[in-house]
């Protein structure tokens, strides 16, 4: 009987894991479709030509963004929030939730 309670906690543990996972794939998946939504329009995903804003290939392998800070989530987020050089700060139209997504996106650039 004791076995058979360990085999199902460890079968429990690894299909649980499987559902973080897939929950961070997902939050990759919401971060593309909230950068199509909102950022697409400036930004260029796939390059690092300037489209109005510059382009994000790549964005946390640089040594720092246009703004002259490095790539990390609390400037990443905070340029989101802020905006600047001609970029509107998003602070109040995207939820703390959405700039997650994003970011967790633009770490796959």
């Amino acid at each position: 009987m004791h076995r058979f309670r360990v085999l199902t906690l460890c079968v429990g543990l690894t299909a649980g894991s499987s559902v973080v996972m897939a929950a961070g794939k997902g939050d990759v998946a919401k971060g593309k479709a909230e950068f199509e939504a909102t950022c697409a329009v400036c930004h260029n995903p796939d390059s690092d030509e300037k489209k109005m804003g510059p382009g994000l290939k790549g964005l946390y392998k640089k040594d720092k963004m246009a703004n002259g800070k490095k790539a990390t989530d609390a400037t990443v987020k905070a340029r989101i929030d802020e905006g600047g050089s001609g970029m509107p700060g998003y602070k109040d139209m995207l939820s703390d939730s959405q700039k997650d997504y994003l970011v967790a996106y633009l770490k796959t650039l």
